[in-house]
C-alpha cells in the first residue's frame, strides 16, 4: 500500500489511504495526501455515522471503515487505496467494489477465522475479487484455489513470476510484464528484500490502471524512494542499532530474519519480544532463535497477549538457555532493559506484535 500511495501522490493525484492497525495514534489509519486525518475530522465522521445508524449495531472496524470513506468523500480524493483486513471476504472494507484488487502474501495466520490450510485462506482472500475486475497477486507462489476463483469470476489475474517479474541488480532493479519493461529503477527506500516483491506488484497494479490513471516513470521512481511504513523493518541508526518490525507470523518473521542477515552485527543481538497467544509463537521462535543472543520478554498488557512465562517455556523448548531470558511487566521496561545491557556495537530487535512495536515507537520518538 505504501508504494501505491507514494507513487500516486508523486503523480499529482489526491490520494486517500485507509490502513489498520495503527501503531501509536488512531489517526494513522486514515490519510489524505500523505497526512493523518486530524481529531476533528475523525470525530465529525464518527458523529455522522452514529446519527445515521440509528439503532443498528456496528462494530469498531465498521465504524473505522465508514469514517475513512466519509472523510475521503469530504476531501474529494482522486484515488482510494483501501487495505482489506484479516481474510478479506468478511472485512468491513469489502463493501466497496474495487477497480482493481491486489492480494499480497498468503500465509498460515488467523487460522481460527480463515481456515487451517493455505487453500482455505486463499479463498477467504479471494473474496475481495469482483467479476471481470483485474487482480494482481504479489506472491510468487499461490494456491490453485486463488486462481480458480478468479477464473470463475472471469477476473483477469496477473501472477508474480508469470505475468510480471523483477530482477535485483544490486544498486538498481529491473521490472517487466508482457507489455512493458522498466530498467535501472532505484531501489526502494523501504528496507528489506521482500520490498522489491511488493514494489513489483504495485507497479503491475498501476500499469493495469493506466487507462484511468496516467502515471509515468518519474512518479514511480519518486514513489519508490518516498514510500515509508513505520514499524516495517524500520532501522533506527545509532549505537546500539535498533530495528523494529511488526512481523507476527512465521512468513513475516522469515522475511525479517533474512533482512537482518544483510545488517551484520559485530556485537550481541538482543531481542525485545512479545506476541499474541493466538499466533504461531513456536514457529517464530524457531526462526529467530539462531540469530538472537539475549531475549527481553514483554507482557503486552492485553488479554490476547502471551504471558512471559509461557514465552519463556517456548524459548526453552527451542534450546535457548534460561540465563539469556529476561522477563518484564511491559514493553517499555523490556526495551529499557535491553538498552541498559547493550554495548555500542550491539543490535536491539523489537518484533512480534503491533502492540509491542507501537509502544516502543511512542517511547523513542
Amino acid at each position: 500500500m505504501a508504494f501505491l500511495e507514494a507513487m500516486l501522490k508523486a503523480a499529482g493525484y489526491r490520494v486517500g489511504c485507509f490502513t489498520s492497525p495503527h501503531l501509536v495514534h488512531y489517526n494513522e489509519r486514515i490519510r489524505v495526501d500523505g497526512k493523518d486525518a486530524d481529531d476533528d475530522r475523525i470525530c465529525a465522521a464518527f458523529e455522522r455515522i452514529d446519527r445515521a445508524r440509528g439503532t443498528t449495531s456496528i462494530t469498531y472496524f465498521e465504524f473505522s471503515a465508514l469514517a475513512a470513506l466519509s472523510i475521503f468523500c469530504d476531501a474529494n480524493i482522486d484515488v482510494a487505496v483501501l487495505e482489506v483486513g484479516l481474510g478479506g471476504r468478511l472485512d468491513a472494507v469489502n463493501i466497496i467494489d474495487p477497480d482493481l484488487a491486489l492480494i499480497t502474501t498468503i500465509g498460515l495466520d488467523h487460522t481460527e477465522w480463515l481456515g487451517s490450510t493455505l487453500h482455505e485462506i486463499a479463498l477467504e482472500k479471494a473474496g475481495i475479487m469482483r467479476s471481470r475486475i483485474p487482480v494482481v497477486s504479489a506472491s510468487p507462489s499461490v494456491p490453485d484455489s486463488l486462481i480458480e476463483h478468479a477464473q470463475s469470476l472471469h477476473a483477469p489475474i496477473h501472477l508474480a513470476g508469470l505475468d510480471f517479474s523483477f530482477r535485483n541488480n544490486g544498486t538498481t532493479w529491473d521490472w517487466w510484464s508482457s507489455g512493458k519493461r522498466m530498467e535501472k529503477l532505484p531501489l526502494p527506500g523501504l528496507q528489506g528484500a521482500n520490498q522489491l516483491q511488493n514494489a513489483a506488484a504495485a507497479i503491475m497494479a498501476l500499469t493495469l490502471m493506466q487507462p484511468w490513471l496516467a502515471l509515468g516513470r518519474e512518479a514511480i521512481e519518486q514513489g519508490l524512494r518516498a514510500a515509508l511504513v513505520r514499524g516495517r523493518f524500520q532501522v533506527i541508526p545509532g549505537s546500539p542499532r535498533i530495528v523494529l518490525d511488526v512481523a507476527h507470523n512465521a512468513e513475516a518473521v522469515e522475511a525479517f530474519a533474512e533482512n537482518l542477515k544483510r545488517l551484520p552485527c559485530t556485537g550481541r543481538t538482543r531481542a525485545v519480544f512479545g506476541m499474541m497467544s493466538d499466533k504461531d509463537v513456536k514457529s517464530v521462535v524457531a526462526i529467530m532463535a539462531p540469530q538472537v543472543d539475549n531475549w527481553y520478554l514483554a507482557d503486552l498488557g492485553v488479554s490476547r497477549g502471551m504471558a512471559t512465562d509461557q514465552l519463556s517455556d517456548i524459548l526453552a523448548s527451542a534450546a535457548v538457555d534460561s540465563v539469556d531470558i529476561n522477563h518484564y511487566p511491559n514493553a517499555a521496561s523490556a526495551f529499557d532493559g535491553a538498552v541498559a545491557d547493550a554495548s555500542a556495537d550491539d543490535s536491539i530487535l523489537v518484533f512480534g506484535s503491533f502492540w509491542l512495536v507501537g509502544s516502543i515507537l511512542e517511547k523513542i520518538h
